[in-house]
């Protein structure tokens, strides 16, 4: 038996992130948010001071990322978000974490095991051939209220910046966000923690029976 691959893809304040982890451990599988690997590499470049749109200095960010860079407690905030979807658009970042999350996968576990991985093309990209694959959504009016209930934010500066990242995430040409052809899509915009994560484990279930 192959390793059990889930792959949850979707937009900023989606709630994946929230499910990927509810499911791998309901699962068992080591969950892995690739966002923070954009976040570390955004934040690299913020500490040294470097234009996150510069492709040369980004990528050499991207190819000296180690575990240890994940543990930071700085990555998270919408500074660095918005910084980390700067750096996302740069297809040579890209090609050096492509490297860094198929190999927490293959290292995560036994043959058996496999892993969870939450982002924007694991189901695309990453892990095409994932037997799972879910991409989570919700209407931006929600996923900004959310954002706002996390972090005590304005409503409306939200939106705008949620809406600029959608944008820039749909409209880059380096893996934009868009459902692989497989995925299973779960509209979260209606459904608390709780329900979403109901849906999610039946739509797995299903997809494995």
């Amino acid at each position: 038996m192959s390793a059990l691959i889930i792959a949850i893809d979707g937009p900023a304040g989606s709630g994946k992130g929230t499910l990927a982890r509810r499911i791998a451990t309901t699962l068992g599988l080591p969950y892995l948010d690739t966002g923070l690997l954009y976040r570390a590499v955004a934040r690299k470049l913020m500490d040294a001071h470097t234009d996150p749109r510069d492709p040369l200095a980004a990528t050499r960010a991207a190819e000296s990322l180690q575990q240890i860079d994940l543990k930071r407690s700085d990555l998270r905030g919408e500074e660095c978000g918005a910084v980390a979807s700067l750096v996302a658009s740069i297809p040579g970042v890209r090609a050096a974490l492509l490297d860094f999350q198929r190999g927490f996968a293959a290292q995560s576990g036994n043959a058996q095991a496999g892993a969870v991985l939450d982002g924007r093309d694991i189901g695309t990209v990453i892990f095409p051939n994932a037997q799972i694959k879910l991409f989570v959504t919700a209407s931006l009016q929600v996923r900004a209220e959310r954002r706002c209930q996390e972090t005590g934010g304005i409503l409306a500066d939200v939106i705008e910046e949620l809406a600029a990242r959608d944008s820039r995430d749909r409209g880059r040409s380096a893996a934009p966000l868009k459902p692989a052809p497989d995925a299973l899509v779960l509209d979260t915009s209606e459904m608390d923690a709780e329900a979403a994560y109901a849906a999610a484990m039946k739509l797995i279930r299903g997809r494995l029976s």
